[in-house]
C-alpha cells in the first residue's frame, strides 16, 4: 500500500507546480497545466506504492453494475447542489467517502440541503478537482471473488494531490493498493476512459495508447509502451485478457468513453446516438460497428446494442459547437441509477430507455446543465465525479439472458454461474408470466465450474415469461441477479410463428413507438433476432414519405431510431418498417 507519509511530499510537489489546493480545474488540461507535465511525471519517484503485479491469480476487474460498498467523491465547493443529490442517494445503497477540506462545512451543506448525514465518511485531505472518476483507483478481485484489491495508474493531469486521493480511502477501508507508477509497469490512464465487463473484456480509446507512447517529441517522460505490451500490463495487474482500443472520437476533446457508452450488462451496450451525420456520429457509428465484427460477449455471441439519445442544446446544436451533453455520463449505485438529466423533453426518453434495460432501478436524476451549476460545461456528469468500490465479499451471479422464442413445446433453460469464496450451498431460480402474479420458485441444479440450471416450463404462444436467479452462499450470504430482484427480472417472450417469421426462424419487429402522441424526441425501435435489410420510413397521410430514418442493414439487436417530432408539422404519420418480404406499420400522433 502507497504510505500515508507520503502527503508531505504531496504538498512540496504541489507548491513546486504552483497549484497548491487549486480546485476549479477542468476535466481537460488547463493552458498552464501543459508545462507543468515535465515535474509531475518526474515526481512519480515520490509516489511509490506496491509497484509490482499483484502476486495472485485469476484477478477480475469487477462490472459496474455488480455490489458497491462505497462511492468516493470530492467536495470541493463547486457542485455543492449537484453533490448533495448524489450523496442523498447514494447513502441509501452504501457508504458514501467525502474526500474534502473541512468536513464541518460540508456537514452543515448537506443539513440545509436536507441530506441525512447516515452512512457517509469524512476525509480531509488536499485535492486539486473534482474529477474523481479519472484518479481514483479500481476494484479488482483476487481469485474472482476471493478478496479485494485496489489498483491505481498514473494520473494523466499534473494535479499529485488528486493522484494520491487513492491513498486515503484505501487506508479508510483497509485495502491494498497496487501502483502502475513504475516502469516497466508505468501506465496512464483515466477511469472515464475505462469500462470493464466483469469477465475479461474492458473498453477504452486510443488515448490508453496515445498516453503511453513516451514522450512523442515533447521531451516528456510518459511511459513508453507498445499496445501489445500495455495488454498485457492489464492482463497481469487487472485479469484483463481482452482489451478493446476504440478509435478517438473527434469532437470529444478528453476521449473518454464514458461520454458515450456504458455497459450495461454482460451482453448489452448503451450507446449515445447523434442524429444521421452529425458531430461524432459517423465516428461512433464506426467505431461500435468494429466492436460487433471483432469482438464477442462472453459466451460467444454479438453485443446487444441499445440506443440512448445524446441531447442537444437549447437550440439544437452538438458538439463541437455546443457542450458535449450525455446520458451515458450515468453510475449504477446497487439498486440505484445517478442519472445526468438537462431538458425534460429529452429526459424522459432517457429515463424510459434505462428503466427497460434495468427494471425494478431507482432512476435519481440530477440536473447537471442548469445555470447555477452547469457541470457538463465543464466538461462531465455525474460518472466523471464520482467512482465506486466493490464490496469486500463479493457473490458473483452471471447469466446468458434468454431470448424470445418460437417453442412451445420444450421447457426453457436457464443456467447461471454462481461463485463464492465459501462456496454455494443452494440457487433458486424464480419465474412468472404476469406481472401481476406471484413468482414460482424451482430449486436449481449444480452441474459442475460453479454453473447452476433449473428449467422453466413451456408456454403457449403470447406469453411473456419474467425471471430471476438467487444464490445462497455457505457463509449464509444471499444475493439475487437482477440487483434488484424481486423488483427487477429478465424477460423474454414466447411469439407465434406465423408472424414475422421464416422457414428459417427469423423473426424482426417494429417495436412500440414512444412517446405517442410525440412532440420532441421520438423513439422508434427496431428488434431482430437475426442481422437483416430494409426500410424504416414515415409517410404522411397523403402516403408521402416524410422522412426516411433507415435504409439497409439491420443488426440483430434492439436498435432505437430516432426523430425529432417538433420538426413536423401537427397530425396523424404512420411509419413502415418493411424487411424481407414483410411489412409492419405503427400510426404516430404529432401534436
Amino acid at each position: 500500500m502507497k504510505s500515508l507519509l507520503l502527503v508531505p511530499f504531496c504538498f512540496l510537489l504541489n507548491s513546486q507546480l504552483g497549484q497548491a489546493q487549486q480546485v476549479n480545474l477542468p476535466i481537460g488540461m488547463a493552458d498552464h497545466e501543459y508545462k507543468m507535465m515535465d515535474s509531475y511525471l518526474e515526481s512519480r519517484t515520490l509516489l511509490r506504492g506496491t509497484t509490482t503485479p499483484p502476486p495472485f491469480t485469476n484477478l477480475r476487474t469487477p462490472a459496474q453494475w455488480e455490489e458497491v460498498q462505497s462511492l468516493v467523491i470530492t467536495w470541493t465547493g463547486q457542485y455543492n447542489g449537484i453533490h448533495s443529490q448524489i450523496v442523498d442517494a447514494a447513502q441509501e445503497e452504501c457508504e458514501v467517502i467525502i474526500h474534502c477540506s473541512d468536513s464541518n462545512s460540508v456537514k452543515s451543506t448537506l443539513t440545509n440541503n436536507g441530506v441525512p448525514l447516515t452512512n457517509l465518511s469524512f476525509l480531509e485531505v488536499p485535492f486539486n478537482s473534482v474529477w474523481i472518476r479519472d484518479y481514483a483507483a479500481n476494484s479488482v478481485y483476487v481469485n474472482d471473488v476471493d478478496s479485494l484489491i485496489l489498483v491505481d495508474w498514473i494520473y494523466n493531469r499534473p494535479r499529485p494531490s488528486d493522484d494520491v486521493i487513492p491513498d486515503a480511502y484505501a487506508a479508510h477501508l483497509g485495502l491494498e493498493l497496487f501502483s502502475m507508477s513504475q516502469s516497466p509497469s508505468d501506465v496512464m490512464a483515466t477511469g472515464g476512459n475505462w469500462m470493464a465487463d466483469g469477465y475479461s473484456t474492458s473498453f477504452s480509446s486510443e488515448l490508453i495508447l496515445d498516453e503511453n507512447q513516451g514522450g512523442s517529441g515533447q521531451g516528456l517522460t510518459y511511459p513508453n509502451h507498445t499496445a501489445a505490451e500495455i495488454d498485457q500490463l492489464f492482463s497481469d495487474w487487472m485479469g484483463i485478457d481482452n482489451y478493446i482500443h476504440m478509435t478517438n472520437l473527434p469532437y470529444d476533446d478528453i476521449h473518454h468513453i464514458d461520454m458515450h457508452m456504458k455497459i450495461a450488462n454482460e451482453e448489452t451496450l448503451v450507446v449515445g446516438e447523434f442524429p444521421q451525420g452529425v458531430s461524432d456520429g459517423p465516428q461512433l457509428e464506426a467505431n461500435i460497428q468494429y466492436v460487433l465484427s471483432n469482438f464477442t460477449t462472453e459466451w460467444g455471441d454479438p453485443f446487444k446494442l441499445v440506443r440512448i439519445p445524446m441531447p442537444p442544446s437549447t437550440g439544437g446544436s452538438y458538439a463541437p459547437s455546443a457542450y458535449y451533453r450525455t446520458y451515458a455520463n450515468h453510475i449504477i449505485v446497487n439498486k440505484s441509477i445517478l442519472l445526468p438529466t438537462y431538458r425534460e423533453e429529452y429526459d424522459t426518453t432517457a429515463i424510459r430507455i434505462l428503466q427497460e434495460i434495468h427494471p425494478g432501478h431507482t432512476i435519481v436524476p440530477i440536473d447537471v446543465d442548469n445555470n447555477g451549476e452547469n457541470l457538463i460545461s465543464s466538461g462531465g456528469a455525474i460518472h466523471c465525479i464520482t467512482h465506486s468500490v466493490g464490496v469486500n465479499d463479493p457473490l458473483w451471479i452471471t447469466h446468458k439472458q434468454l431470448v424470445d422464442t418460437f417453442d412451445e413445446t420444450n421447457p426453457y433453460q436457464v443456467d447461471a454461474m454462481i461463485k463464492h469464496k465459501s462456496g454455494i450451498a443452494s440457487a433458486t431460480m424464480y419465474y412468472k408470466t404476469s406481472l401481476a402474479s406471484t413468482y414460482t420458485s424451482v430449486a436449481m441444479t449444480a452441474v459442475g465450474s460453479d454453473m447452476w440450471t433449473a428449467d422453466i416450463p413451456a408456454q403457449n404462444a403470447g406469453t411473456t415469461l419474467y425471471y430471476y436467479v438467487e444464490g445462497t452462499a455457505n457463509s449464509g450470504k444471499t444475493l439475487q441477479r437482477p440487483i434488484t430482484a424481486p423488483d427487477g427480472y429478465w424477460k423474454f417472450n414466447v411469439l407465434n410463428s406465423s408472424v414475422g417469421v421464416n422457414e428459417l426462424g427469423w423473426h424482426s419487429e417494429l417495436g412500440q413507438i414512444y412517446p405517442n402522441p410525440a412532440s420532441q424526441i421520438t423513439v422508434i425501435p427496431v428488434n431482430a433476432n437475426k442481422m437483416t435489410t430494409g426500410s424504416l420510413k414515415m409517410y404522411n397521410m397523403i402516403g408521402e414519405v416524410v422522412t426516411v430514418l433507415h435504409e439497409g442493414s439491420f443488426p440483430a439487436t434492439q436498435k432505437n431510431f430516432f426523430i425529432d417530432a417538433g420538426k413536423y408539422p401537427a397530425g396523424i404519420y404512420q411509419v413502415v418498417f418493411v424487411s424481407e418480404g414483410h411489412t409492419q406499420s405503427q400510426q404516430l400522433v404529432i401534436k
